[in-house]
């Protein structure tokens, strides 16, 4: 199973809790869990997408192994404008949609 990591950035204590739950904090706002399936993984983003509906508060990356998308990682966003993997020259790139 891969490894998971949540970065949380100016959201309320709730998500501190619920991710302190079930991940290992190594930094302020820093989630890591080695074996998270790909279902408690959906699990949790559900949890964290209805609050930050409902809250509309800070901000939340996550990232994990993904064997489909360039660079192996897939990334979810809330509360910042959605990035992509891109391969440009063999050199893996962050590309940031302008709204």
């Amino acid at each position: 199973m891969p490894m998971t990591v949540i970065v949380t950035r100016d959201v309320e204590a709730r998500y501190r809790g619920f991710l302190a739950s079930i991940m290992l904090e190594v930094a302020p706002g820093v989630y890591t869990a080695p074996d998270l399936s790909a279902a408690v993984r959906a699990r949790v983003w559900t949890v964290l997408e209805n609050w930050w509906g409902e809250l509309r508060q800070g901000a939340i990356v996550m990232t994990w192994r993904d064997g489909r998308q360039p660079g192996g990682q897939g990334l979810a966003f809330l509360g910042e404008a959605p990035k992509t993997i891109v391969e440009a020259d063999g050199v893996l790139l962050v590309k940031r949609e302008l709204p």
